[in-house]
């Protein structure tokens, strides 16, 4: 099975925990030179790259020159893991079908940032994360797995963003290998997993 290229933007815990789970990455790539996630990289002899958003004019020139480095390692899969960058239509559509996404929320709930003020704030009694393909529209691509945590009286932001990021690095490595072995199967925009995997994790 092809390589994975991973794309973070800071201490890139979700990169660490498919690096731990044993899966070929063949590549880690950051938009800042400073991310934290670079030395783990590096420490574990994995290649990486920096493309600075701040060395290029539009979004678009941005995409092109991260989309060249990418694809010098040809990757099977591309996983963002804390990538804090909003990523065009064109770049979307040129790893269409192979790029995957972890969100800190049950989705369709609570796209985009501050996931977990915004459920608390909301009253929700389950929380969690999504695994899910990256389309043009921000964290609404095809679901490949979930992980639900309970809403606890005592929890604040932060307490509550500790046990969703847990099951995080649980269900990313599963969907990723589930990818690289040719077991997802989309239709008509649901994620199915050959072989009847769980697709969904309840923490007690």
């Amino acid at each position: 099975m092809n390589g994975i290229v991973i794309l973070i933007s800071g201490r890139g815990s979700n990169m660490q925990a498919l690096v731990e789970a044993g899966l070929p990455v063949a590549a880690v790539i950051s938009n800042r030179a400073d991310a934290a996630g670079l030395d783990y990289a590096r420490s574990r002899g994995i290649a990486t790259a920096v493309v600075s958003h701040r060395d290029y004019a539009t979004r678009e020139d941005f995409d092109a020159a991260l989309a060249r480095a990418i694809d010098a390692y040809a990757p099977g899969l591309v996983a963002l893991a804390g990538f804090m960058r909003i990523l065009t239509e064109g770049f979307v559509a040129h790893y269409q079908g192979r790029m995957l996404n972890i969100h800190p929320s049950l989705l369709p709930a609570f796209p985009g940032l501050d996931t977990h003020a915004r459920a608390l704030a909301a009253g929700v009694k389950v929380h969690g994360c999504t695994v899910h393909f990256v389309t043009p529209q921000l964290d609404h691509g095809p679901i490949v797995i979930q992980a639900a945590v309970p809403v606890l009286a005592q929890d604040d932001a932060s307490t509550l963003a500790a046990r969703v990021l847990a099951q995080e690095h649980r269900i990313y490595a599963r969907a990723a290998r589930w990818f690289l072995e040719g077991r997802l199967v989309i239709e008509n925009g649901v994620v199915r997993v050959a072989g009847e995997d769980t697709q969904q994790l309840l923490q007690p």
